[in-house]
């Protein structure tokens, strides 16, 4: 019984640890992103124009390839200066037929088992060595007109790595609205925050651009099925690299409004961060301890964080059992903790969302969105129990369908 008792003991300890101090590690960033720094503007007459390669991979995207190639064409950018490259797996003859109509390169792939790193590297074998900067999209990504002449301002502060500010192109249901507040969450903690101390800002899989030399070289060695961003981030930050993030660059992507899409893609997002932690972890530690990488282990530590659905609610859960347990049978209490240590953990996440969600979000949709909130966390808890496997096969979105709310 002494054994049970102190496994227990062990366990929920553990718990209160590992939830307890990824509350305080989002408290910490969101307050910083309060307090981030405006970037310095290169002057006009020192800027160095260079040729961006605007990378497009998609896979039977044929809904909305036309229309985001379209757009990419009209960026406030010397028109001689950057390409945009549409990389189409899978599409369908008479998109194929519009897209060689217009002033883009076209690059046809087709593979047994596709993924965004083989279509990107099939892409740079074939493009050569023409480029100063290689920028990733995805397939329903839209860039505001300045996104290009933003980012290569940033490579003239001496940065060879940046992401910019993904924003949602739709809050048409519930759930798009809740997608788009978790996408502002992670930006104000793990790019805005991130950089306001200092560490390097986290990678998102598009809206991002790159040396085109330095890219070309690390993606031909990465061969990941789902996550390639995170593969080639930690490598990054292991080398040294600083990445910088682009608050005010936007870049518009689709938000999910199905719970099952919604549930493969996380489901994928996180087989891919158990993969990356279990590979980088003892060598974040040997970074840190021997080298003082500390932008290097934050990467890895982010790896086995739980998401910001599931933490909340996890935690709040717990909280409320504790409450009435401790209310009901004060004496016999199954729980170590006391909920009032549960109370504060649960607390701290609360405030370090209410610092990061953008001002707009306060408003009634935002209000009825949240009752879809249980269903999310409800989806995303039993994705923990579906993970074998997910990070070996390519799991495609569908986007384009917008539905109506």
């Amino acid at each position: 019984m002494e054994i049970i008792l102190i496994v227990k003991l062990i366990l929920e300890y553990t718990l209160f640890l590992y939830l307890g101090i990824s509350a305080l590690y989002i408290l910490v960033f969101s307050i910083a992103g309060c307090f981030a720094p405006r970037k310095k503007v290169a002057q006009n007459d020192k800027l160095k124009y260079r040729k961006f390669a605007v990378l497009i991979p998609g896979y039977k995207e044929d809904n909305v390839i036309i229309d985001v190639a379209n757009h990419a064409l009209s960026q406030n950018y010397p028109k001689n200066l950057f390409d945009i490259i549409v990389i189409a797996d899978s599409f369908q003859p008479k998109t194929i037929r519009k897209l060689s109509q217009m002033p883009i390169i076209l690059v046809e792939v087709s593979f047994e088992k596709s993924t965004k790193s083989k279509a990107l590297n099939k892409a740079m074998e074939i493009l050569g060595d023409k480029y100063d900067v290689a920028l990733v999209l995805d397939a329903d990504n839209i860039m505001e007109s300045d996104f290009i002449s933003k980012i290569n301002t940033s490579f003239d502060n001496g940065f060879e790595v940046v992401q910019g500010h993904r924003v949602a192109k739709n809050t048409n249901t519930a759930l798009a609205i809740l997608d788009a507040i978790s996408e502002e969450l992670n930006n104000h903690i793990f790019r805005k925050g991130h950089r306001a101390l200092g560490f390097s800002s986290a990678l998102i899989g598009s809206g991002m651009a790159f040396n085109y030399d330095m890219f070309k070289k690390r993606m031909f060695d990465i061969k990941a099925v789902g996550g390639f961003d995170k593969e080639l981030e930690l490598t990054l930050l292991r080398d040294g690299k600083k990445i910088e993030f682009l608050d005010n660059a936007l870049v518009y992507d689709e938000k999910v409004q199905k719970v099952e899409v919604f549930e493969n893609q996380r489901k994928r997002w996180l087989s891919a961060q158990f993969v990356y932690f279990g590979r980088f972890f003892f060598s974040g530690l040997y970074y840190l301890i021997l080298k003082g990488n500390f932008d290097f282990f934050d990467k890895v530590y982010q790896m086995i964080s739980p998401p910001r659905v599931l933490l909340i609610g996890i935690t709040g859960i717990i909280a409320f059992l504790t409450m009435m347990i401790e209310f009901t049978i004060p004496q016999n209490s199954i729980f170590a903790i006391p909920f009032l240590y549960w109370l504060i953990v649960f607390l701290t996440i609360v405030i370090s969302f209410i610092l990061s969600i953008p001002a707009h979000f306060y408003n009634m949709k935002t209000l009825h969105a949240l009752q879809t909130l249980p269903k999310v966390f409800l989806s995303m808890f039993t994705s923990l129990f579906k993970l074998k496997g997910a990070n070996k096969k390519f799991i495609h979105t569908q986007h384009g369908t917008l539905e109506k709310k």
